[in-house]
């Protein structure tokens, strides 16, 4: 039997149905929640996500604006623009687009945003906050992956989840969620990544298995217990097609870390790749907007 798909996409409406109602109530209180995002040059990818960020907050209420800092632009200027982002009042949040031009330090950029404005969740105190179990925000991707395990029916309460992966986007800061003495989390948690030896031997005993590698299709079958919820964190671009809205434009051909079609016989429930963990990511960007704005609102009665 076939396992049952995870739409991120359909979840992803049902949280921005949920945050729409929550702006109206922070509109009727004089509070228009508000994203500014930051982008340096003009790398496609970049802009493709940015705009689609622009989506998101148009769709839900959110205010946003962009600015836009030439290749050029100098270390400098982009912490003078974040400083000024910073003492907004009106701004909740703020989003500098990476990857940034290799003469611009990441962390330094990262490490002047406000952290009650960091909404991507980045800032080392945010992060440290989470590791102890007090968070401001949490990070988008992986918290859009519990969110993707607990609406969909597969609470990882009790359960062992595997991680693969130990970046510092999804697999850390999974782990450190994962394993809280909280509701949605008391898990026990493994992580494994390319430094463990005989890694099929541990997923295998995975209720849970979280795919966050970085490489396509990486995760077989045979590494799948039967029965296990498989989410895939993955996106690889590993060539194009032409689009079937227009066959005169080429698209991305999008693979996740998981081999989908061999994995969906064997598990219980997986997430696509794409509209899995993809469209969660945003989507938990605007729910941490919206808190910075709520937060925001109490604070100003």
């Amino acid at each position: 039997m076939a396992a049952k798909i995870i739409s991120g996409t359909e979840v992803a409406k049902e949280i921005r149905a949920e945050l729409k109602e929550k702006v109206g109530k922070l509109k009727a209180d004089g509070i228009t929640p508000g994203l500014v995002m930051i982008r340096v040059g003009d790398d496609p990818a970049s802009v493709s996500y940015v705009k689609g960020k622009e989506q998101a907050c148009e769709e839900i209420g959110i205010w946003s604006e962009t600015y836009v800092l030439p290749d050029a632009a100098t270390e400098g200027e982009l912490l003078v623009k974040v400083e000024e982002m910073n003492k907004a009042e009106h701004v909740d949040g703020i989003l500098v687009q990476l990857p940034l031009p290799k003469h611009i330090e990441a962390d330094k950029v990262l490490n002047l945003i406000d952290p009650a404005k960091d909404v991507d969740g980045f800032h080392p105190i945010n992060v440290g906050k989470m590791l102890i179990g007090d968070p401001y925000f949490m990070p988008c991707t992986p918290h859009g992956a519990v969110e993707l395990m607990v609406r969909s029916g597969n609470s990882p309460e009790g359960k062992h989840v595997v991680i693969c992966g130990r970046s510092n986007i999804v697999g850390k800061p999974l782990m450190a969620m994962l394993v809280q003495k909280k509701k949605h989390a008391n898990a026990t948690v493994t992580v494994v990544h390319t430094g463990t030896k005989n890694m099929a031997e541990i997923t295998r005993q995975a209720d849970i298995l979280v795919a966050a590698m970085g490489a396509p299709e990486v995760i077989k079958a045979d590494m799948v217990k039967e029965g296990a919820v498989v989410i895939d964190v993955g996106v690889n671009r590993v060539g194009e097609k032409p689009s079937a809205k227009d066959p005169s434009r080429m698209v991305a051909i999008l693979k996740g870390d998981v081999d989908f079609e061999a994995v969906k016989e064997k598990a219980s429930a997986i997430t696509p790749v794409p509209g899995g963990v993809g469209p969660m990511t945003i989507t938990m960007l605007m729910v941490n907007t919206v808190i910075a704005a709520e937060r925001r609102a109490t604070r100003s009665k």
